[in-house]
């Protein structure tokens, strides 16, 4: 029987929301089966769920955009990010324990954050715009995860899937843009003091400033712009490592200083 959009996102939302975890086979074949841009419906399906967060309660607090690598892009096939929605309940504090069981096959990766103090409205910004829009920057550490079995994805899986979205844990040391070296910075995350990943600014679309214009000039053009105070995580500065229960990870950004990571044992809520 074909599936809709509605029941697309029912698989997601179930897959993410049952007490035992249950990732579901990729949906990118039911997407493409529906009328329309595979894309556009993979972004309705995403829509659909946003929304079923909002209602139930939750707040959205920024956005994160995905698929900043152009390794992985070329592994799935794509020329252009994607972009998923950042909820309260989903950030961490530098330090904080995680309780391992709301991850969904846990991945981690350090990002640059940048938390605005001005709304971005325009059809098409430009550097000086996100500059000067931007309150501050931290060192950020996304734990991503996906609701389709063993990370098969491509493109529509990742976008109908909130862009593979988990948590997000933010450092607590706010720093000027005017004091970093967005490209050139390096980037060192270890796993309790052995090396993991390794990386720049520079990894992200070149500048994490390009990542940030494409995901204003996107949210502009769905009816979403961004607002003062929202969270963008602008992308991987190196390659995603699987997490494990009790894992600590600490990810230093030159310039912006550390964060870490901390896993919970436990596997079960």
């Amino acid at each position: 029987m074909s599936k809709t959009l509605q029941t697309i996102a029912d698989l997601l939302w179930n897959a993410q929301h049952d007490k035992v975890f249950s990732p579901v086979a990729p949906v990118r074949d039911d997407v493409a089966s529906l009328d329309g841009d595979i894309l556009d419906n993979a972004y309705c399906v995403q829509q659909i769920n946003t929304l079923r967060h909002i209602k139930a309660g939750a707040r959205v607090v920024g956005r994160k955009i995905g698929l900043t690598s152009k390794t992985v892009q070329k592994q799935l096939g794509v020329d252009r990010p994607d972009f998923g929605t950042l909820f309260a309940h989903m950030s961490y504090c530098d330090g904080q324990e995680i309780p391992f069981a709301l991850t969904q096959q846990a991945k981690v990766e350090a990002e640059i954050a940048l938390v605005l103090a001005h709304d971005l409205l325009h059809e098409q910004h430009t550097v000086a715009d996100i500059l000067n829009a931007t309150a501050y920057a931290l060192p950020a550490i996304e734990v991503v995860g996906s609701r389709i079995a063993n990370w098969d994805i491509r493109l529509a899986d990742t976008v109908a899937d909130n862009a593979s979205s988990g948590l997000f844990v933010l450092g607590s040391r706010p720093v000027r843009l005017s004091d970093l070296d967005l490209v050139h910075c390096g980037m060192l995350m270890e796993r309790r003091g052995d090396q993991v990943s390794v990386g720049a600014g520079a990894a992200c679309l070149g500048n994490p400033l390009h990542a940030a214009i494409w995901l204003a000039n996107t949210m502009v053009r769905v009816d979403s712009p961004l607002r003062a105070g929202d969270v963008l995580l602008t992308g991987a500065l190196g390659p995603m490592v699987a997490a494990q229960p009790g894992d600590v990870f600490t990810a230093r950004i030159e310039g912006l200083g550390s964060v870490r990571a901390i896993f919970s044992t436990e596997t079960e809520s």
